[in-house]
Parts: C-alpha cells; sequence; structure tokens
C-alpha cells in the first residue's frame, strides 16, 4: 500500500520546492559565480584536484572554500537536529531552512570581487538542505543533487520491468520527477542570472521562505486518515 507521510517535512509539495531551490542554486553559482558549483561537490572536487596538479593555488582555493562550507552546513544540520529535538513551536528543519534563506539573502548582496565567500556560503546553505531534508514519502530523495535520484530512479525502473509491481514505478516516477524539478530551477536559475545577476539569489531565498511557511502545513492529513481507516479495516478482517 503506497506510503503516507507523517513527516510535513517529507511532503511531495515540499520536496518540488526545495528541489526546484536546490536547482536554481547550483545554476547561479556556475553561471554567475565563477563556475564553482553549489551542491556538486564532486565537481568542485574534481577541479580542485586539476587546479592543484597545474599549480594554479588561487584558482584551487575557490573550490577548496564551498567544499569546507558544504562540510561545515552538514554539521551545522546535525547540530541543529540534536539541539532543538523535542521542541513543538518549531521543528528544527524549519530552523535550517530559514537559516538557508538568511544566508541566501546575504549572498545577493555581494560582488564579484567576493565570489569566494559568496560560493561558500551558498554551498553552507545546500549542505544545510541536503542534510535536513532526506526523504520524500519515506524514501530516500536529495534535492540538492541528482546522481542518487539518478540511480535509484533507474533501479526502481528496472525492478517495475522485472515484476511489474506498480509501488516500484510509482518510486521511479517520484525520483524522476524530482530530477525534472531540480532541472526546472537550474532553467529559471539561469535565467534569473541573465536578468538580476548577483541578486538573482533571491529568487532561491524566496523559495526557501515559501518552504519554511509550508511545514506549518499538514498537505496530506486527509490522505493521511484516509490511509490509516483503510489499514485499520485490514487488521479487522485478520481478525
Amino acid at each position: 500500500m503506497k506510503r503516507i507521510s507523517k513527516q510535513m517535512s517529507e511532503t511531495i509539495e515540499l520536496g518540488i520546492v526545495l528541489a526546484l531551490s536546490g536547482g536554481f542554486m547550483d545554476a547561479y553559482s556556475y553561471m554567475c559565480r565563477d563556475h564553482v558549483f553549489a551542491n556538486a561537490q564532486t565537481g568542485n572536487i574534481l577541479l580542485f584536484g586539476v587546479n592543484l596538479s597545474q599549480g594554479n593555488w588561487g584558482t584551487a582555493l575557490h573550490y577548496l572554500g564551498p567544499i569546507l562550507a558544504f562540510i561545515v552546513g552538514l554539521a551545522l544540520s546535525d547540530l541543529f537536529r540534536l539541539i532543538r529535538r523535542g521542541t513543538e513551536r518549531l521543528h528544527w528543519r524549519q530552523v535550517t531552512v530559514a537559516l538557508e534563506a538568511i544566508v541566501l539573502f546575504i549572498v545577493s548582496f555581494l560582488p564579484q570581487s567576493m565570489n569566494l565567500l559568496g560560493n561558500s556560503l551558498t554551498s553552507l546553505a545546500c549542505g544545510l538542505q541536503v542534510e535536513s531534508f532526506r526523504k520524500i514519502h519515506g524514501n530516500g530523495i536529495a534535492t540538492t543533487m541528482c546522481i542518487g535520484n539518478l540511480r535509484s530512479a533507474t533501479q526502481n525502473l528496472c525492478e517495475f520491468l522485472r515484476t511489474k509491481n506498480t509501488e516500484f514505478a510509482r518510486k521511479s516516477g517520484l525520483y524522476f520527477f524530482t530530477i525534472l524539478c531540480f532541472t526546472v530551477g537550474a532553467i529559471f536559475g539561469n535565467l534569473a542570472v541573465g536578468l538580476w545577476a548577483e541578486k538573482a539569489i533571491l529568487c532561491a531565498s524566496l523559495l526557501l521562505v515559501v518552504a519554511f511557511c509550508m511545514m506549518f502545513v499538514d498537505f496530506e492529513r486527509e490522505s493521511r486518515e484516509v490511509h490509516e481507516r483503510l489499514v485499520e479495516d485490514e487488521e479487522q478482517r485478520e481478525i
């Protein structure tokens, strides 16, 4: 039976907004801030190593900064999870989203001469997001990168073709849809950079404000109640 999320941070609606933001941030940092990736740290590590081998120490530093900032973002997210566990007013994931929005707001005011700081802060925001939001409907899905999603989408598609179990098809579609949302975010990110240059990242900040507000709303309450009633009916029939 299809899984219904009890965690508002795992809803499809929120996943769409976060994936749009993730794609936007990567396009922004690459197209506007010296071709450095905000999310794709594999690419940054590769280019860091290439520039080291060529003796381009200054250029290598432009890739090392975001890598280290991404690590800091991961650690901060985990720290917020531990500190705010059990609090009711704000979920710890809302705190990380709010911090992301603030960080990107600051980035929008940094000139091109401060691209190292701008890219590092953007990568920090991405680290916060990738660690805080790991699932959609219980499925491990990243909203800031695509390689894991592409692997899982293909794996579930192959399982569907082998078993004809539609649950695998549903999961595969969810992964491919997340990749599509990320791609759309990247498209809009590139277009926004052409219009507003450094200020374009304000769009991603706004998306994260929307995500923050969405976490107050239980989009799947009705579906979950129906799901729970069906489970109860099945259990009673088994008795």
